[in-house]
């Protein structure tokens, strides 16, 4: 059992805790630095986690690496816990099998576990969300009630005052600026995309609240499922910006402090979905010639896949926004992707497309695409790799590197699809691979 008592299956683990600003939990970071190993394994979870739910990723997750590494390779394990959102209507493959959660509701209604994990991400704002509750409750046949409801969220995500749709600030995505039920319809067409079965017309039959079929006849009842959405989108925004502060102002000084206090630790960076951006983000910190980083490895990474890139193909004058950090990784920088997966697919775009983009709100743009979804783009010299042989002929030491992991990652349902289907031991042996600690 583990060090840390977390029920973790592996050992010795600990935990390290971060809150909203980058702040960590002192008491954490003291047990972190006490683990005798070779070998830090430093895992970051992604937005739909909740503590209980980053626990049992990582007790999955670590399960095969003890029978992986050689024999000189001793391992620590390093569940980084942030404050992210859990969606409980929202099936993660191996923990909520699709289709049997328990007093989920049909429609998009909040249930009461996500209404309280809401109360838990934006404090002190019960009565706005008391509000978004309701409305999603009674699902008005009324514009004015989808206005009211958009500008709601926009408070929330300080996206502009609520009132009248208006132009949102600069970087903020077009979701939360643009004509409210405009914006509901589009979303309710994408969760139709989303929840297609293979082969399936996607503006064929879907859940209650995510039909694309819906014609003059319907009202807009069928747009609610839309507005949910929307609210899904705006805890994807935060935790975007909450995501980079945790890894440059947090996760990164406190590893390189450890590094700095024993060289010969060696540290594996594992993040997956936001957190893929947290631990990318740490990269931020590590001061220029160290080598403690030895490997990079994200799973399904929600951030763009141009974020490596001296220049950016649209831009040439900008570069991605950790334009050459992968240098500071003395080992490869692993990308793991797959066309499996909806939320990256389908809704990051969404989350990430800004205003004054000539492609509408739906119109496919690859300046909004993610890492997790097509792998690195725009960095020269980056190696494509399937699965299969990146296990068997191995991963460079060092660049950036591609990995579509599709023939395993492609289980789930929607509106994410397989973005959560990660625990895969053939994705803990890309790890031991990129930080090369196998037998």
């Amino acid at each position: 059992m583990a060090d840390g008592g977390a029920g973790i299956g592996v050992g010795p683990y600990q935990e390290l805790t971060f809150d909203a600003q980058g702040d960590v939990d002192p008491a954490t970071r003291a047990a972190v630095a006490r683990m005798e190993a070779t070998d830090l394994l430093v895992f970051a979870h992604g937005w739909n986690s909740d503590r209980s739910t980053a626990t049992r990723l990582y007790d999955s997750f670590f399960a095969p690496f003890p029978g992986l590494v050689g024999s000189g390779v001793r391992l620590g394990y390093v569940g980084v816990v942030w404050p992210s959102m859990r969606f409980s209507d929202e099936p993660i493959p191996d923990f909520d099998p699709h289709g049997a959660l328990a007093g989920a509701p049909a429609g998009p209604a909040l249930d009461a576990a996500t209404r309280g994990a809401l109360d838990g991400f934006w404090p002190g704002r019960g009565p706005e969300l008391d509000r978004i509750a309701a409305l999603l409750e009674e699902r008005p046949d009324a514009g004015a009630a989808f206005t009211e409801f958009a500008a709601l969220v926009r408070e929330l995500v300080g996206a502009g005052p609520a009132g009248p749709p208006a132009v949102a600030p600069p970087g903020v995505p077009d979701v939360f600026s643009l004509d409210a039920v405009a914006v509901c319809r589009a979303l309710t067409a994408a969760l139709a995309e989303a929840g297609a079965a293979p082969g399936e017309d996607p503006a064929g039959p879907a859940p209650d609240g995510a039909r694309a079929d819906f014609g003059p006849g319907d009202g807009l009842r069928a747009l609610w499922g839309g507005a949910k959405e929307l609210l899904r989108q705006a805890t994807y925004y935060e935790m975007k910006r909450r995501a980079g502060v945790v890894g440059e102002h947090g996760l990164g000084p406190v590893l390189t402090d450890l590094a700095a206090r024993r060289p010969a630790l060696r540290f594996h960076l594992i993040g997956h979905s936001f957190g893929a951006r947290v631990v990318s983000f740490s990269l931020r910190a590590v001061p220029e010639g160290a080598r403690h980083v030895k490997s990079l490895t994200l799973l399904q990474g929600a951030f763009s896949h141009y974020a490596f890139s001296d220049r950016l193909p649209h831009d040439p004058g900008r570069g991605g926004v950790l334009r050459g950090l992968q240098r500071r990784v003395d080992g490869p920088v692993v990308a793991c992707h797959s066309s499996h997966d909806s939320a990256l697919g389908v809704f990051y775009p969404l989350a990430s497309r800004t205003a004054g983009d000539s492609a509408g709100l739906l119109g496919f743009d690859e300046r909004w695409g993610a890492i997790g979804h097509d792998g690195v783009q725009a960095v020269p010299g980056t190696l494509r790799m399937a699965l299969d042989r990146a296990l068997s002929g191995g991963l460079p030491g060092s660049g950036c590197v591609s990995v579509d992991a599709g023939s395993v990652v492609r289980r789930g349902g929607p509106p994410s699809g397989a973005h959560s289907d990660i625990c895969h031991e053939e994705l803990a042996r890309i790890v031991v691979g990129a930080g090369r600690m196998g037998r």
